[in-house]
């Protein structure tokens, strides 16, 4: 059966155009990885694909859950391998587009083996003195701490709070997750869109004025006032406060484009450690790299 196609990047850098391209080449159709894009209610807000699109080719997983509904990980690999299985069933490539890193992580290579972690257990490692938490390590997991920055406390924190969950050293389940992951990342196809950082941010500028007139402060009207994850999408706080008369709209749309820049930044690290995602660089002002991409797909396989 054919296999997944992942087309990744971050945001605005344009992966679902992209993505449209090589369905319409290769006979796909496009199943979404981007974890706000799952929420119904915000289209304009989370540059969800427009009607003409979704008229091109097939789309799955687009605005299905209610933004009151709570999703992580997990729940989004269990909504997504029946799609894709299904897809495929019908000789067809399964072309998943996104930019949330764990997500995609997730669907491509299953759930870590690290447990996740625990408040409770997190405050009172957090009470203790770093040095009391490296020397513990050293004694639990003399490998995991010989290779973790003991000035970094979080990563002390995290690692002997796998050691104390898990009952196992962190160095192990690392190592065998770390094993594993090549295993799988041998046989799956992936692509990222690079993008030169000042044409990116160009992009994300433009993406947020079209946004803020496009219907933006219409929808984060309407949501409700409690939502589970949801409320964690890049504009609704900044849209809310300036309805609410705290900013002004020129504050509201420089605060959106700059969080945007920060998270698109957090994306390029995240797809740079991802060594399976073959880059595929998108110069400004040019058409979408189609035979660049699948240049790189037929190279891989």
């Amino acid at each position: 059966m054919p296999e997944p196609i992942y087309i990744c990047g971050p945001t605005a850098s344009g992966k679902s155009t992209l993505a449209l391209e090589l369905a319409g080449k290769l006979g796909g159709e496009i199943v979404n990885a981007d974890a706000f894009q799952l929420y119904r209610g915000a289209p304009v807000l989370t540059a969800a694909p427009s009607a003409a699109e979704l008229e091109t080719v097939p789309h799955h997983l687009y605005g299905v859950l209610d933004p009151t509904e709570a999703c992580d990980a997990m729940r989004y690999r269990e909504m997504a391998l029946p799609v894709i299985e299904e897809i495929r069933g019908r000789g067809l490539h399964p072309i998943v587009t996104g930019g949330s890193g764990l997500y995609l992580k997730f669907l491509s290579h299953g759930p870590s083996p690290l447990p996740p972690g625990d408040p409770a257990l997190r405050r009172k490692l957090d009470e203790r003195p770093l040095e009391s938490l490296v020397e513990e390590l050293a004694q639990r997991d003399p490998l995991e701490a010989s290779r973790t920055d003991s000035s970094n406390r979080r990563y002390v924190s995290r690692a002997l709070e796998v050691c104390l969950l898990s009952g196992r050293p962190c160095s192990e389940l690392r190592d065998r997750w770390e094993s594993r992951s090549r295993e799988i990342e041998g046989s799956l196809w992936g692509l990222v869109v690079r993008r030169q950082r000042s044409d990116l941010h160009q992009r994300i500028d433009e993406r947020t004025r079209r946004m803020l007139t496009s219907g933006a402060f219409d929808e984060v009207a309407g949501l409700p006032a409690e939502m589970a994850g949801f409320e964690k999408a890049i504009g609704i706080q900044q849209i809310r406060e300036h309805l609410g008369g705290r900013i002004t709209l020129a504050d509201c749309r420089e605060r959106i484009a700059a969080a945007t820049r920060q998270y698109a930044k957090r994306q390029e690290t995240w797809f740079r450690r991802e060594s399976w995602l073959h880059a595929v660089p998108w110069p400004p002002a040019s058409p979408p790299p189609l035979d660049v991409a699948l240049r790189a797909l037929s190279n891989r396989f």
